[in-house]
Protein backbone atom coordinates (compact mmCIF):
# COMPACT_ATOMS: atom_id res chain seq x y z
CA UNK A 1 0.00 0.00 0.00
CA UNK A 2 1.54 3.34 -1.07
CA UNK A 3 1.39 6.69 0.73
CA UNK A 4 -1.58 8.01 -1.23
CA UNK A 5 -3.62 4.91 -0.43
CA UNK A 6 -2.76 5.27 3.26
CA UNK A 7 -3.78 8.94 3.23
CA UNK A 8 -7.03 8.08 1.46
CA UNK A 9 -7.86 5.58 4.20
CA UNK A 10 -6.98 8.13 6.88
CA UNK A 11 -9.25 10.66 5.17
CA UNK A 12 -12.12 8.17 5.17
CA UNK A 13 -11.58 7.46 8.87
CA UNK A 14 -11.53 11.16 9.72
CA UNK A 15 -14.74 11.72 7.75
CA UNK A 16 -16.42 8.74 9.39
CA UNK A 17 -15.45 9.87 12.88
CA UNK A 18 -16.51 13.50 12.35
CA UNK A 19 -19.87 12.37 10.99
CA UNK A 20 -20.66 10.62 14.27
CA UNK A 21 -19.62 13.29 16.75
CA UNK A 22 -22.03 13.74 19.68
CA UNK A 23 -24.65 16.47 19.35
CA UNK A 24 -24.14 17.86 22.86
CA UNK A 25 -20.59 18.94 23.51
CA UNK A 26 -18.65 20.17 26.51
CA UNK A 27 -19.00 23.87 27.31
CA UNK A 28 -15.25 24.02 27.91
CA UNK A 29 -14.71 23.46 24.17
CA UNK A 30 -15.66 27.11 23.45
CA UNK A 31 -13.04 28.38 25.89
CA UNK A 32 -10.47 25.94 24.52
CA UNK A 33 -11.11 26.75 20.87
CA UNK A 34 -10.50 30.45 21.54
CA UNK A 35 -6.99 29.52 22.70
CA UNK A 36 -6.19 27.35 19.65
CA UNK A 37 -4.39 30.14 17.77
CA UNK A 38 -0.81 28.85 17.64
CA UNK A 39 0.27 26.55 14.81
CA UNK A 40 1.96 24.14 17.26
CA UNK A 41 -0.16 23.05 20.23
CA UNK A 42 -0.12 20.10 22.65
CA UNK A 43 -3.54 19.41 24.16
CA UNK A 44 -3.24 17.33 27.31
CA UNK A 45 -5.66 15.99 29.90
CA UNK A 46 -6.77 12.71 31.47
CA UNK A 47 -8.22 9.87 29.43
CA UNK A 48 -11.91 10.10 28.62
CA UNK A 49 -12.39 13.86 29.04
CA UNK A 50 -13.14 14.55 25.37
CA UNK A 51 -9.76 15.35 23.79
CA UNK A 52 -10.47 13.21 20.72
CA UNK A 53 -13.95 14.71 20.25
CA UNK A 54 -12.52 18.23 20.44
CA UNK A 55 -9.68 17.47 18.03
CA UNK A 56 -12.07 15.93 15.52
CA UNK A 57 -14.19 19.07 15.69
CA UNK A 58 -11.08 21.17 15.04
CA UNK A 59 -10.03 18.89 12.18
CA UNK A 60 -13.41 19.39 10.53
CA UNK A 61 -13.45 23.13 11.14
CA UNK A 62 -9.91 23.78 9.85
CA UNK A 63 -9.68 21.07 7.15
CA UNK A 64 -6.88 19.23 8.96
CA UNK A 65 -6.20 15.50 8.72
CA UNK A 66 -6.75 13.69 12.01
CA UNK A 67 -4.52 10.73 12.92
CA UNK A 68 -4.63 8.49 15.97
CA UNK A 69 -1.11 7.72 17.18
CA UNK A 70 -1.92 4.05 17.76
CA UNK A 71 -3.45 3.45 14.31
CA UNK A 72 -1.89 0.22 12.90
CA UNK A 73 -1.95 1.80 9.42
CA UNK A 74 0.92 4.04 10.48
CA UNK A 75 3.20 1.02 10.86
CA UNK A 76 2.90 0.04 7.20
CA UNK A 77 4.90 2.95 5.76
CA UNK A 78 7.80 5.21 6.83
CA UNK A 79 6.08 7.59 9.26
CA UNK A 80 8.10 10.70 8.40
CA UNK A 81 7.40 10.25 4.67
CA UNK A 82 3.70 9.89 5.42
CA UNK A 83 3.52 13.05 7.55
CA UNK A 84 5.55 15.06 5.04
CA UNK A 85 3.13 14.06 2.28
CA UNK A 86 0.17 15.01 4.47
CA UNK A 87 1.61 18.44 5.25
CA UNK A 88 2.31 19.06 1.57
CA UNK A 89 -1.35 18.39 0.72
CA UNK A 90 -3.14 19.66 3.86
CA UNK A 91 -3.13 22.90 5.87
CA UNK A 92 -1.96 20.80 8.78
CA UNK A 93 -2.24 17.58 10.77
CA UNK A 94 -3.67 16.56 14.13
CA UNK A 95 -2.00 13.63 15.90
CA UNK A 96 -3.96 12.20 18.82
CA UNK A 97 -2.01 10.40 21.61
CA UNK A 98 1.38 11.26 20.20
CA UNK A 99 3.32 9.05 22.63
CA UNK A 100 2.34 5.92 20.68
CA UNK A 101 4.48 7.06 17.75
CA UNK A 102 8.16 6.02 17.63
CA UNK A 103 10.74 8.83 17.81
CA UNK A 104 7.90 11.35 17.90
CA UNK A 105 9.96 14.14 19.48
CA UNK A 106 12.65 14.32 16.76
CA UNK A 107 10.02 13.85 14.07
CA UNK A 108 7.91 16.76 15.32
CA UNK A 109 10.92 19.05 15.50
CA UNK A 110 11.79 18.20 11.90
CA UNK A 111 8.22 18.79 10.68
CA UNK A 112 7.88 22.03 12.64
CA UNK A 113 11.07 23.43 11.10
CA UNK A 114 10.43 22.06 7.60
CA UNK A 115 6.84 23.31 7.27
CA UNK A 116 6.76 26.79 8.87
CA UNK A 117 3.35 27.63 7.39
CA UNK A 118 1.60 24.42 8.49
CA UNK A 119 -0.43 23.55 11.59
CA UNK A 120 0.70 20.70 13.85
CA UNK A 121 -1.65 19.99 16.75
CA UNK A 122 -1.01 17.00 18.98
CA UNK A 123 -2.51 15.48 22.11
CA UNK A 124 -1.41 13.32 24.98
CA UNK A 125 -2.66 12.31 28.41
CA UNK A 126 0.22 14.21 30.04
CA UNK A 127 2.19 17.33 29.24
CA UNK A 128 5.35 15.93 30.83
CA UNK A 129 6.40 14.10 27.67
CA UNK A 130 6.78 17.34 25.78
CA UNK A 131 8.54 19.02 28.71
CA UNK A 132 11.01 16.12 28.83
CA UNK A 133 11.67 16.28 25.09
CA UNK A 134 14.19 18.53 23.37
CA UNK A 135 14.14 22.12 24.62
CA UNK A 136 13.48 23.56 21.19
CA UNK A 137 10.30 21.52 20.86
CA UNK A 138 8.95 22.26 24.33
CA UNK A 139 9.48 25.97 23.74
CA UNK A 140 7.68 25.96 20.40
CA UNK A 141 4.57 24.02 21.36
CA UNK A 142 1.88 25.77 23.41
CA UNK A 143 0.51 23.57 26.21
CA UNK A 144 -3.26 23.60 26.72
CA UNK A 145 -5.26 21.46 29.13
CA UNK A 146 -8.71 19.88 28.92
CA UNK A 147 -9.73 19.13 32.53
CA UNK A 148 -12.38 16.78 33.84
CA UNK A 149 -15.99 17.86 33.39
CA UNK A 150 -17.35 20.42 35.82
CA UNK A 151 -20.73 20.28 37.54
CA UNK A 152 -21.81 23.18 35.30
CA UNK A 153 -21.00 21.10 32.20
CA UNK A 154 -22.82 18.07 33.61
CA UNK A 155 -25.96 20.18 34.08
CA UNK A 156 -25.59 21.34 30.48
CA UNK A 157 -25.45 17.71 29.31
CA UNK A 158 -28.41 16.68 31.45
CA UNK A 159 -30.74 19.68 31.12
CA UNK A 160 -29.41 21.64 28.15
CA UNK A 161 -28.91 24.72 30.33
CA UNK A 162 -25.88 26.97 29.97
CA UNK A 163 -25.44 28.36 33.47
CA UNK A 164 -23.15 31.30 34.18
CA UNK A 165 -19.55 30.54 35.13
CA UNK A 166 -18.61 31.40 38.71
CA UNK A 167 -15.65 33.81 38.72
CA UNK A 168 -14.68 33.15 42.34
CA UNK A 169 -16.28 31.20 45.20
CA UNK A 170 -14.82 33.75 47.64
CA UNK A 171 -16.57 36.90 46.40
CA UNK A 172 -20.21 37.93 45.76
CA UNK A 173 -21.37 34.35 46.18
CA UNK A 174 -24.86 34.98 47.62
CA UNK A 175 -26.27 36.58 44.49
CA UNK A 176 -24.76 33.92 42.21
CA UNK A 177 -26.03 30.95 44.22
CA UNK A 178 -29.53 32.42 44.54
CA UNK A 179 -29.75 32.81 40.76
CA UNK A 180 -28.56 29.22 40.18
CA UNK A 181 -31.10 27.85 42.67
CA UNK A 182 -33.87 29.69 40.84
CA UNK A 183 -32.97 27.76 37.69
CA UNK A 184 -32.08 24.23 38.84
CA UNK A 185 -32.28 21.79 41.75
CA UNK A 186 -28.55 22.10 42.25
CA UNK A 187 -28.05 19.61 45.09
CA UNK A 188 -29.89 16.90 43.17
CA UNK A 189 -27.66 17.48 40.12
CA UNK A 190 -24.58 17.54 42.37
CA UNK A 191 -25.54 14.21 43.93
CA UNK A 192 -25.66 12.55 40.51
CA UNK A 193 -22.60 14.37 39.18
CA UNK A 194 -20.30 13.34 42.02
CA UNK A 195 -21.06 9.68 41.33
CA UNK A 196 -20.98 9.60 37.54
CA UNK A 197 -20.50 12.98 35.85
CA UNK A 198 -16.82 13.85 35.70
CA UNK A 199 -16.26 12.45 32.18
CA UNK A 200 -18.59 12.77 29.17
CA UNK A 201 -18.62 9.03 28.49
CA UNK A 202 -21.13 8.69 31.35
CA UNK A 203 -23.81 9.25 28.67
CA UNK A 204 -23.06 5.79 27.26
CA UNK A 205 -23.93 4.12 30.59
CA UNK A 206 -21.84 1.79 32.79
CA UNK A 207 -19.87 4.76 34.10
CA UNK A 208 -18.29 2.84 36.98
CA UNK A 209 -16.92 0.09 34.73
CA UNK A 210 -15.68 2.58 32.13
CA UNK A 211 -13.99 4.74 34.78
CA UNK A 212 -12.20 1.76 36.33
CA UNK A 213 -11.15 0.59 32.87
CA UNK A 214 -9.77 4.08 32.18
CA UNK A 215 -7.80 3.92 35.43
CA UNK A 216 -6.38 0.54 34.43
CA UNK A 217 -5.30 1.77 30.99
CA UNK A 218 -3.70 4.87 32.49
CA UNK A 219 -1.58 2.75 34.84
CA UNK A 220 -0.54 0.05 32.39
CA UNK A 221 -0.19 2.13 29.20
CA UNK A 222 0.15 5.86 29.83
CA UNK A 223 2.31 5.89 32.94
CA UNK A 224 4.87 3.52 31.43
CA UNK A 225 5.77 6.26 28.92
CA UNK A 226 6.64 8.60 31.79
CA UNK A 227 9.00 6.20 33.56
CA UNK A 228 12.59 5.49 32.60
CA UNK A 229 12.38 1.93 33.94
CA UNK A 230 9.26 0.02 34.94
CA UNK A 231 9.04 -3.46 36.47
CA UNK A 232 6.07 -5.64 37.34
CA UNK A 233 6.22 -4.82 41.04
CA UNK A 234 5.95 -1.10 40.20
CA UNK A 235 2.42 -1.77 39.00
CA UNK A 236 1.81 -3.47 42.34
CA UNK A 237 3.02 -0.35 44.15
CA UNK A 238 0.66 1.86 42.17
CA UNK A 239 -2.25 -0.49 42.83
CA UNK A 240 -1.36 -0.39 46.54
CA UNK A 241 -1.37 3.41 46.48
CA UNK A 242 -4.79 3.41 44.81
CA UNK A 243 -6.14 0.93 47.35
CA UNK A 244 -4.84 3.02 50.25
CA UNK A 245 -6.36 6.22 48.86
CA UNK A 246 -9.69 4.53 48.27
CA UNK A 247 -10.17 2.90 51.65
CA UNK A 248 -8.12 4.91 54.16
CA UNK A 249 -9.54 7.89 56.03
CA UNK A 250 -6.06 9.42 56.19
CA UNK A 251 -4.81 10.62 52.80
CA UNK A 252 -1.11 10.19 53.54
CA UNK A 253 0.91 7.00 53.84
CA UNK A 254 4.11 5.75 55.41
CA UNK A 255 6.77 6.01 52.72
CA UNK A 256 9.35 3.89 54.55
CA UNK A 257 6.85 1.11 55.18
CA UNK A 258 5.73 1.00 51.55
CA UNK A 259 9.33 0.95 50.33
CA UNK A 260 10.11 -2.01 52.58
CA UNK A 261 6.95 -3.86 51.63
CA UNK A 262 7.56 -3.54 47.88
CA UNK A 263 11.37 -3.62 47.95
CA UNK A 264 11.86 -0.32 46.16
CA UNK A 265 13.82 2.79 47.04
CA UNK A 266 12.42 6.20 47.88
CA UNK A 267 13.47 7.75 44.56
CA UNK A 268 11.46 5.15 42.64
CA UNK A 269 8.40 5.52 44.86
CA UNK A 270 8.38 9.28 44.38
CA UNK A 271 8.93 8.80 40.66
CA UNK A 272 5.82 6.61 40.57
CA UNK A 273 3.83 9.18 42.55
CA UNK A 274 4.93 11.93 40.19
CA UNK A 275 3.96 9.86 37.14
CA UNK A 276 0.56 9.11 38.69
CA UNK A 277 0.04 12.82 39.26
CA UNK A 278 1.15 13.82 35.77
CA UNK A 279 -1.15 11.26 34.15
CA UNK A 280 -4.21 12.44 36.09
CA UNK A 281 -4.59 9.58 38.58
CA UNK A 282 -3.82 11.54 41.75
CA UNK A 283 -3.52 15.10 43.01
CA UNK A 284 -0.83 15.90 45.56
CA UNK A 285 -1.27 18.84 47.92
CA UNK A 286 2.22 19.75 49.09
CA UNK A 287 2.99 21.75 52.21
CA UNK A 288 5.54 23.96 50.47
CA UNK A 289 5.34 26.07 47.33
CA UNK A 290 8.61 24.54 46.14
CA UNK A 291 8.10 20.81 45.65
CA UNK A 292 11.02 18.99 47.23
CA UNK A 293 12.18 15.59 45.93
CA UNK A 294 10.84 13.92 49.08
CA UNK A 295 7.90 15.89 50.47
CA UNK A 296 6.76 14.62 53.84
CA UNK A 297 3.25 15.38 55.02
CA UNK A 298 1.81 15.94 51.55
CA UNK A 299 -1.85 14.98 51.17
CA UNK A 300 -2.77 12.74 48.27
CA UNK A 301 -6.22 12.33 46.72
CA UNK A 302 -7.74 10.88 43.57
CA UNK A 303 -7.59 13.45 40.79
CA UNK A 304 -11.04 12.27 39.71
CA UNK A 305 -13.22 12.47 42.85
CA UNK A 306 -15.75 10.07 41.30
CA UNK A 307 -13.25 7.24 41.89
CA UNK A 308 -14.22 7.19 45.59
CA UNK A 309 -17.69 6.13 44.47
CA UNK A 310 -16.56 3.83 41.67
CA UNK A 311 -14.26 1.94 44.06
CA UNK A 312 -16.88 2.04 46.83
CA UNK A 313 -14.22 3.61 49.01
CA UNK A 314 -14.07 6.19 51.79
CA UNK A 315 -16.69 8.64 50.49
CA UNK A 316 -15.76 11.20 53.15
CA UNK A 317 -12.57 11.95 51.22
CA UNK A 318 -14.62 13.19 48.28
CA UNK A 319 -14.98 16.65 49.81
CA UNK A 320 -11.25 17.38 50.00
CA UNK A 321 -10.55 15.65 46.68
CA UNK A 322 -13.24 17.72 44.95
CA UNK A 323 -11.93 20.95 46.48
CA UNK A 324 -8.42 20.29 45.17
CA UNK A 325 -9.70 19.09 41.79
CA UNK A 326 -11.68 22.30 41.25
CA UNK A 327 -9.39 24.96 42.73
CA UNK A 328 -6.16 23.69 41.12
CA UNK A 329 -7.60 24.89 37.80
CA UNK A 330 -7.69 28.43 39.21
CA UNK A 331 -4.50 28.63 41.25
CA UNK A 332 -2.18 26.72 43.56
CA UNK A 333 -3.55 24.74 46.48
CA UNK A 334 -1.31 23.61 49.33
CA UNK A 335 -1.82 21.42 52.38
CA UNK A 336 -1.73 23.65 55.45
CA UNK A 337 1.42 23.43 57.56
CA UNK A 338 -0.69 24.22 60.65
CA UNK A 339 -3.71 21.92 60.64
CA UNK A 340 -5.11 23.72 63.69
CA UNK A 341 -5.69 26.75 61.47
CA UNK A 342 -6.82 25.25 58.16
CA UNK A 343 -6.85 22.19 55.94
CA UNK A 344 -5.62 23.91 52.77
CA UNK A 345 -4.14 27.18 51.57
CA UNK A 346 -5.40 28.40 48.21
CA UNK A 347 -3.28 30.88 46.28
CA UNK A 348 -5.32 32.39 43.50
CA UNK A 349 -6.34 36.01 43.04
CA UNK A 350 -5.77 36.20 46.79
CA UNK A 351 -4.51 33.82 49.46
CA UNK A 352 -7.21 32.17 51.58
CA UNK A 353 -7.19 29.53 54.31
CA UNK A 354 -9.78 26.79 53.77
CA UNK A 355 -11.40 24.31 56.09
CA UNK A 356 -13.24 21.35 54.58
CA UNK A 357 -16.18 20.58 56.82
CA UNK A 358 -17.14 17.03 57.68
CA UNK A 359 -18.95 15.27 60.47
CA UNK A 360 -17.37 15.44 63.92
CA UNK A 361 -14.93 18.18 62.91
CA UNK A 362 -14.35 21.13 65.18
CA UNK A 363 -14.07 24.60 63.72
CA UNK A 364 -10.67 26.02 62.80
CA UNK A 365 -9.54 29.59 62.27
CA UNK A 366 -9.78 29.47 58.48
CA UNK A 367 -11.01 32.25 56.18
CA UNK A 368 -13.64 30.04 54.58
CA UNK A 369 -15.38 26.77 55.41
CA UNK A 370 -16.45 24.47 52.56
CA UNK A 371 -19.49 22.27 53.27
CA UNK A 372 -21.40 19.77 51.14
CA UNK A 373 -24.64 19.74 53.15
CA UNK A 374 -25.85 23.27 52.30
CA UNK A 375 -27.11 24.89 49.11
CA UNK A 376 -26.57 28.55 49.99
CA UNK A 377 -23.59 30.36 51.56
CA UNK A 378 -23.81 31.39 55.22
CA UNK A 379 -21.34 34.00 56.47
CA UNK A 380 -17.92 32.57 55.50
CA UNK A 381 -19.31 29.11 54.66
CA UNK A 382 -19.22 28.03 51.01
CA UNK A 383 -21.40 25.25 49.52
CA UNK A 384 -19.16 22.58 48.02
CA UNK A 385 -21.20 22.48 44.82
CA UNK A 386 -20.15 26.03 43.90
CA UNK A 387 -16.60 24.78 43.21
CA UNK A 388 -18.11 22.80 40.35
CA UNK A 389 -19.15 25.98 38.53
CA UNK A 390 -15.70 27.42 37.85
CA UNK A 391 -15.63 26.31 34.16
Amino acid sequence: MDLNQIIERLELRTTRLTNFLPERKRLFFKQLEAKFQNRAILLHGPRGVGKTTFLLLMAKRHNLLYISGDDPLLLTVPLQDLLETILINYPGVIIDEIHFMPNWSAMLKFLYDSFPNKTIWISDSSSVLLRKSVDDLSRRFVLLKLPLMSLREYIHFEAGIDLEVLDSPFENLAEYTSEILRQVDILNFFKDYREKGTRPFYIEGNFKEKLLNTLEKTIYYDITHLLNVVHENHFGVMKAIISHLAYSKIQTFNVESMCRQWAIGKPKLYELLHAMEESGVINIAYKDKIEKPYSKGAKIFFADPALYYALEGEIGNFREAFTIFALKERGKILASKNEEEADFIFEGAKVVKLEIWGKNKRSKSSDFVVRDDIDLPIRNTIPLWTLGMLW
